[in-house]
């Protein structure tokens, strides 16, 4: 199979052309060229806001793929350049959204994909849903992942406004500073495991059932953002102190956390009996994997 990855060097887009060329595919990336690639893809190189540059570098390739994966389409524009462009020399595809899209005000404990309360606020989710609306409007053959928070190797831990994706979260930990979580940190979260996200993106392709179709998806363990934080803890055996913010205000003053201070979990209904591969990592584990690869990148420096 010949698959094309709109990114490649990223860290969700890096472990897509990883795993896929484990599975012997063919993998072609674009991207900008910026930074390393994986070994053994073929690079295109091309910026995504420059749909000339796109349109020769699919053309350069002179080849028809059997797909694909997009996982830096972030608006409108960028899947019309799909529907427009790409869609030349392919015409499947498969679509990384995000959660974000949903109005957190209307989410619910087990949301699933029939609930179609949308971000209208020009902001992240709001400008993915307008993505994922032009390849619903579309006659393209897609299928629409809606992952969380994702975790796992490549990636920075924490998932809650004031520890977000930190870098020094784990030295902090060590040092007994407090996790300052809003509301408690009382908030479900629904984390995907990048293995499990890729494995599913890759395993929807020649399945008919997930053809035109949206899913939520994430893997198994659901827990408080302040237990997520525990957990790291004694990973590394450290005590986590809790520092409460209050949520009285706290959103009119930081507008941008709004699909954060909200319950993110998720029904899979719909996922599973599409026949999909189903997320199946461990919440402990995958966690442990992921300060696993942090602690030895903190080696190399």
């Amino acid at each position: 199979m010949k698959l094309l990855i709109l990114g490649g060097s990223g860290q969700l887009s890096g472990r897509v052309a990883e795993l896929a060329l484990s599975q012997g595919l063919e993998v072609w990336t674009l991207t900008r060229g910026i930074r390393p690639l994986p070994r053994g893809v073929h690079a295109l190189t091309a910026d995504r806001e420059d749909d000339a540059a796109v349109r020769a570098a699919m053309a350069s390739a002179g080849v028809h793929w059997d797909a694909c994966i997009d996982c830096t389409g972030r608006t409108a524009h960028s899947a019309a350049q799909c529907v427009e462009i790409i869609s030349r020399w392919t015409e499947r595809f498969v679509v990384v959204s995000t959660d974000s899209v949903y109005d957190p005000h209307f989410k619910t404990v087990g949301q699933d994909e029939t609930n179609e309360h949308y971000l209208t606020d020009g902001g992240y989710g709001a400008n993915k849903r307008l993505m994922e609306e032009t390849f619903i409007a579309s006659p393209l053959n897609y299928t629409i992942f809606r992952p969380g928070h994702i975790f796992g190797a490549g990636f920075q831990l924490g998932c809650y406004p004031e520890h977000t994706r930190q870098p020094d979260l784990l030295r902090q930990l060590r040092a007994g500073a407090p996790m300052r979580l809003v509301g408690g940190g009382a908030f479900l979260i629904h984390p995907v495991y990048v293995d499990d996200l890729v494995l599913a993106l890759l395993d929807c392709i020649g399945n008919p059932a997930c053809f035109r179709q949206v899913f939520c998806i994430a893997s198994p363990d659901v827990v408080t953002n302040a237990e997520y934080y525990r957990l790291i803890g004694r990973i590394i055996g450290c005590e986590v102190t809790v520092e409460t913010i209050p949520l009285d205000g706290y959103l009119e003053a930081h507008p941008q956390y709004s699909g954060h201070l909200c319950h993110r979990c998720y029904d899979l209904t719909k996922l599973r009996t599409a026949g999909v591969r189903m997320p199946c990592m461990p919440l402990e584990e995958g966690l442990r994997r992921q300060i696993a690869w942090l602690e030895a990148q903190e080696e190399t420096v």
